[in-house]
């Protein structure tokens, strides 16, 4: 918040939050408009290919935004005074390095190029994000379960869904990647030999099969933008 002495960390680090959450959302939206032109054989393949080139670049924000939820999110628990002693110091350091190193992953496997190298670098993006799902689960679970997680005294019970909802949000990523696993295939026919009913159809399948997590996403971000706004049952005030 603003107050009489300016600007605090906690003012930046919830500015910063929002910021994520618009352009995770909106980046999201525009993802997947792009992704309906993709699905219009009477278009050419030179009108579709200029949409996947715009769902390529405008994926980048909602990429960017889920790695550095994080970090956000813990900064606004180091900045609070219930977790300063928790999360704030070097805990908020380390967990901003390996954040940034994350994003250099992600930044990285988006610009990679065939070879020995991009593979490396996009299965190990694969695997931090397998390995933070169930990090995460794991402490939402104990959160919820705890009487006094971590020490925190206020019932901080809708911080273990926050967190859930973030680690869904990484899963669902997750699932949209096996479902496109098709396209890169499909979408090569499609622009050596054209169209035909079975190269549309297994593009539509991989687009279309992306939805259901497309979805989730969107209500999970919404939710845990809820929870940390109202933050039901905590005794903190």
């Amino acid at each position: 918040m603003i107050g009489t002495h300016g600007w605090t960390l906690h003012s930046w680090a919830i500015l910063l939050h929002i910021v994520l959450f618009a352009y995770w959302l909106g980046g999201d939206l525009g993802v997947f408009y792009s992704s309906r032109f993709i699905l219009k054989p009477e278009l050419s393949v030179q009108a579709r290919g200029i949409a996947v080139k715009i769902m390529h670049v405008v994926d980048m924000a909602p990429r960017i935004c889920l790695v550095l939820f994080l970090p956000s999110g813990i900064t606004l628990m180091a900045a609070d005074d219930l977790g300063r002693d928790i999360f704030g110091g070097w805990p908020l350091a380390a967990v901003w390095l390996l954040s940034l190193i994350w994003l250099w992953l992600v930044i990285t496997d988006y610009r990679r190029r065939p070879g020995r190298f991009g593979d490396l670098v996009h299965r190990t993006d694969f695997t931090v994000r397998c390995a933070l799902t169930a990090g995460l689960l794991g402490a939402a679970a104990y959160t919820f379960a705890a009487d006094e997680p971590f020490g925190v005294t206020s019932n901080p019970k809708w911080l273990a869904g926050k967190v859930a909802a973030y680690a869904l949000c990484i899963a669902g990523g997750l699932m949209i990647r096996v479902k496109l696993r098709p396209f890169g295939a499909a979408w090569g026919k499609l622009l050596a030999k054209g169209s035909d009913p079975e190269v549309e159809r297994d593009i539509r399948g991989a687009v279309q099969g992306c939805i259901p997590y497309v979805l989730a996403i969107w209500a999970l971000v919404v939710l845990a933008a809820l929870l940390g706004v109202v933050k039901p049952g905590t005794t903190a005030y």
